[in-house]
């Protein structure tokens, strides 16, 4: 009897271990994936892209043109333009910079038979296969933020008079916007120099560039194997109007483009068979500054705010009331 008892003893154990084990294998793993999955992180929003106008953009590369939906285009594009780590209020901000430029192309009537390029000429544009190879395992994360950015501002243009503005924007200012008519030759009563301190905290706003002697009187076309530098005007924003080297009067921009400094504010130095170009700021300087609106953003102002800030006297307008329907416009 005692030997039976201890038996059936270790049958009921044994029992019990088969029927608690499993159940302690599966309860952790139960709880592991009982919290919601971020799909954000892992899965791309699918745009709507229903009766978009289709933009022609031509790429650089290949010489092929790619047709893509106008909102499409867009996230591309504000996607090749600022780092996807910037605010979500800058971020709409280029946006509507983004959709605002093309609209104003799309408007215009052309034998060309693309309306855009790739390239700064017009905006950079990546596709999506671009992007991915770009951003790696950060590509879902990025993409659906430009994307939300883009559907939260769907359609929204800047306009001034009732009319697509040219929605200029550059990376980084020395401080202030320039005036169109002290960069281009007409005066563009919406771009005007405004303040922008904040871009001052730009990775990109003081850089020194270092050029060969011999480049730098190849490439301004002087006489002489020295630089010797007079009459330097500024404009109201701090960057070069007119300058005089070597008896030869250039415009900051012509000095910028045919050296390929940085932006018009600069200074000039001799070392030894060397010139030292130090430039403050990054592009033209003219409409709104991306580093600029970031920095704007991060003060808790919001895209709208940004937006007049750096365009003067403008409005914000769903394309359709300016141009009537999207469909009409294609």
């Amino acid at each position: 009897m005692p030997i039976k008892r201890q038996g059936l003893i270790v049958v009921v154990i044994l029992l019990a271990v088969i029927t608690v084990i499993p159940a302690l294998i599966v309860i952790p793993f139960s709880e592991a994936t009982s919290d919601p999955v971020n799909l954000n992180e892992t899965q791309e929003t699918e745009l709507d892209l229903t009766d978009q106008p289709v933009v022609r953009v031509k790429r650089s590369e290949t010489d092929e043109i790619e047709e893509v939906p106008l909102e499409k285009y867009v996230v591309s594009v504000v996607a090749s333009e600022v780092p996807a780590n910037f605010e979500m209020e800058a971020i709409k901000a280029q946006a509507l910079a983004a959709r605002t430029f093309v609209i104003q192309h799309l408007n215009q009537s052309s034998e060309e038979e693309f309306d855009v390029t790739d390239t700064v000429n017009h905006q950079v544009y990546k596709n999506f296969d671009e992007l991915r190879s770009a951003w790696g395992v950060d590509y879902s994360k990025n993409i659906n933020k430009i994307k939300q950015a883009v559907q939260e501002t769907n359609g929204q243009i800047i306009t001034y008079s009732g009319k697509p503005i040219a929605a200029q924007f550059f990376s980084t200012s020395n401080g202030y916007t320039e005036n169109a008519e002290d960069y281009w030759q007409n005066e563009i009563p919406y771009l005007k120099s405004v303040s922008s301190p904040w871009d001052e905290q730009s990775p990109e706003f003081l850089e020194q560039q270092v050029i060969p002697l011999t480049e730098v009187v190849n490439k301004l076309g002087l006489e002489s194997s020295s630089i010797q530098v007079s009459n330097t005007v500024r404009t109201e924003s701090s960057r070069i109007k007119e300058i005089t080297i070597n008896n030869k009067t250039f415009t900051g921009r012509e000095v910028r483009e045919l050296l390929g400094l940085r932006s018009n504010d600069f200074t000039i130095e001799t070392k030894g068979d060397h010139i030292i170009f130090t430039t403050k700021g990054y592009g033209h300087g003219v409409g709104m500054s991306q580093y600029g609106a970031n920095g704007m953003a991060e003060e808790g102002q919001t895209y709208k705010d940004i937006v007049k800030h750096y365009y003067q006297g403008v409005e914000i307008a769903n394309v359709q009331e300016v141009m009537g329907t999207l469909s009409a416009m294609n």
